[in-house]
C-alpha cells in the first residue's frame, strides 16, 4: 500500500471543474477528490450548489428551534424511530467505545418523499421556517452528494452512474446539531465531550461551515488536526460504508468535536451535516478491484441496512 501523506490541513476542489464539460477538468477533479480520500478522507469543495442565504436562513431558523424550550422540543422525540427522524434530546448518542453520552442535542430530517416503509418527516409547528430551509437544504445536498459520488465512481474505475440507483430514496440524513453551552464543570472532569472521535456511518457527509471552530481530524501518525474550511467551501469525508465498500482504499477518517476554550464553555455550537446513504439493500461487499495481495479484504459481507442496524444499536439509539 502507498505510504500517506502527513497533511497540516485538508485539500481544497472545485466542483464545477468536475461538471464545466472539458474532460480534462474533470479527470482532473476526479484525481484530486480521490488522491483526497485515499490519503485523508476529508477535502474542501466550492461551487457545491448551497447559496450562503440559504445557509443563513437554515441556520437562523435551527438556533430558534434549539433555543426552545426542552419541554416543546421533547415534543418531536419519538424513540420508537430509533433517531431517525424528529428531535433527539440530550444525553442520548454515545460513540462506539466510548461511556459518556456526547455533550449535544440535534434534529434530523430524511427522504422529502419517502418510499414505502420509511418514516415520515417531523416539524416543528412553532418554527415553520424549520421545514422550509431544512428542506431545502436536504435537497441541495442530495443532488451534490449525487455528483460527487459519480466522481468518485471513476475515481474507481466503475461506471459515473455506478451509485446513482443505489442512493436513490436511500436513507440520508440533514442533521442539525446544536452542542449546548457547558454549565457543569463537572460534566468535563468526568470526560465528557462535544463529539467524541468516532467515524461516520454513510457513504460521505457534507458539511457545511459551524458556528464555532472544535472540528479535528486524527492524521495518519496519530496528530489531531483542526478542519477549516473557507466560507465558499463545505466539507466531504468518507463514511464507513464507502470504505468498506473501497476496502479500505478510500479511507473513514476519525474526527472530533473537542470541547470549547474555558472562556467559551457558556455558549453554543451549531453545526449541519448531511449524511448521504443508499438503500438499505445496497451490497457492501469490498469492490474485488480493491482487494489485492497487498490489501487483503478486510471486511465481511454486509448490506448497508445491516451495517446501519448494527451501528445505531452500538450508538444507543437502537435497542
Amino acid at each position: 500500500m502507498t505510504q500517506q501523506t502527513l497533511l497540516d490541513s485538508i485539500p481544497s476542489v472545485d466542483l464545477a471543474e468536475f461538471t464545466s464539460g472539458d474532460p480534462a477538468l474533470k479527470q482532473k477533479f476526479v484525481n484530486e477528490i480521490g488522491a483526497a480520500f485515499t490519503n485523508i478522507g476529508f477535502v474542501a469543495v466550492k461551487n457545491h450548489g448551497l447559496s450562503d442565504e440559504l445557509r443563513e436562513k437554515l441556520y437562523a431558523a435551527v438556533q430558534k428551534f434549539f433555543y426552545q424550550d426542552d419541554e416543546l422540543k421533547i415534543k418531536y422525540e419519538f424513540p420508537e424511530l430509533s433517531g431517525q427522524r424528529g428531535y433527539i434530546g440530550k444525553n442520548k448518542e454515545t460513540a462506539k467505545g466510548f461511556k459518556k453520552p456526547d455533550l449535544k442535542e440535534f434534529y434530523h430530517v430524511g427522504q422529502l418523499n419517502p418510499r414505502e416503509g420509511m418514516p415520515e418527516n417531523i416539524f416543528p409547528a412553532e418554527v415553520p421556517e424549520f421545514e422550509k430551509y431544512t428542506k431545502e437544504t436536504f435537497e441541495t445536498f442530495e443532488n451534490t452528494g449525487k455528483t460527487l459520488l459519480q466522481a468518485i465512481a471513476l475515481y474507481l474505475d466503475l461506471p459515473e452512474d455506478y451509485f446513482d440507483a443505489k442512493v436513490y430514496q436511500g436513507d440520508s440524513i440533514l442533521r442539525a446539531l446544536h452542542y449546548f453551552p457547558i454549565e457543569n464543570p463537572e460534566l468535563l472532569e468526568e470526560g465528557a465531550v462535544r463529539a467524541a472521535a468516532h467515524g461516520d456511518i454513510n457513504l460521505i457527509t457534507l458539511l457545511m461551515g459551524a458556528s464555532a471552530d472544535g472540528l479535528q481530524v486524527l492524521r495518519a501518525d496519530g496528530e489531531w488536526i483542526s478542519v477549516t474550511a473557507l466560507p465558499d467551501q463545505i466539507v466531504i469525508n468518507v463514511g464507513d460504508m464507502l470504505d468498506r465498500l473501497t476496502n479500505h482504499k478510500l479511507k473513514s477518517t476519525i474526527h472530533r468535536v473537542v470541547n470549547p476554550p474555558v472562556g467559551k464553555m457558556r455558549t453554543s455550537r451549531f453545526s449541519i451535516p448531511f449524511f448521504m446513504h443508499p438503500r438499505a439493500e445496497m451490497d457492501l461487499t469490498c469492490l474485488e478491484s480493491c482487494v489485492t495481495s497487498e490489501n487483503p479484504k478486510k471486511y465481511v459481507d454486509m448490506t448497508a441496512g445491516e451495517f446501519l442496524d448494527e451501528r445505531l444499536k452500538e450508538l444507543g439509539l437502537k435497542k
